[in-house]
């Protein structure tokens, strides 16, 4: 792991570390006060909702978790703090998200994983914590960047993802 400011770079080797590395955001999020925003970003197949399951997971949910492609957003309100994954692949248009309440799922104490944020520019808020996947070899490259305080607070207690963890 390379530590550059508020940037970390992770190799990840397979989808078991993915999901470790979402129970390691998990972790994290259960530290915070604040709600935290997440925007996950890489292309098709590139284990956004793998994360996003390790995240789930990570914080009790013993079912399965799927990708909300069609509904949009999956709540998991049990969940301390409650988490709302979003699949924005779907979106026709930003406004969408308005008549869906959007602003709602971010207040309070929540956990807010956004896959395809592209989709959701001009309504969406900020996010404290970007994760970029992509293909590197049989694995995954991952960039995690903070983008506010609260993020690059997180990001300074992750602990190592790997085989061995």
């Amino acid at each position: 792991m390379t530590v550059f400011g508020n940037e970390r770079r992770l190799f990840l080797e397979s989808e078991s570390e993915t999901e470790k590395l979402g129970a390691e955001l998990a972790r994290l999020a259960q530290l915070s006060e604040q709600s935290l925003t997440v925007f996950l970003d890489g292309d098709l197949g590139m284990g956004k909702t793998t994360l996003s399951r390790g995240v789930v997971r990570g914080l009790g949910h013993k079912g399965a978790v799927k990708s909300p492609t069609y509904t949009l957003v999956e709540p998991y309100e049990e969940l301390e703090p409650p988490v709302y994954h979003f699949d924005l692949y779907r979106l026709g248009d930003p406004e969408e998200l308005e008549y869906m309440g959007i602003r709602d799922y971010f207040s309070g104490k929540s956990f807010c994983l956004i896959e395809w944020p592209e989709r959701g520019k001009g309504v969406l808020p900020e996010p404290d914590i970007e994760v970029h996947l992509e293909r590197e070899g049989r694995g995954r490259s991952v960039v995690l960047r903070a983008r506010s305080e609260l993020g690059a607070s997180l990001l300074n207690q992750i602990e190592l993802i790997g085989p061995d963890s």
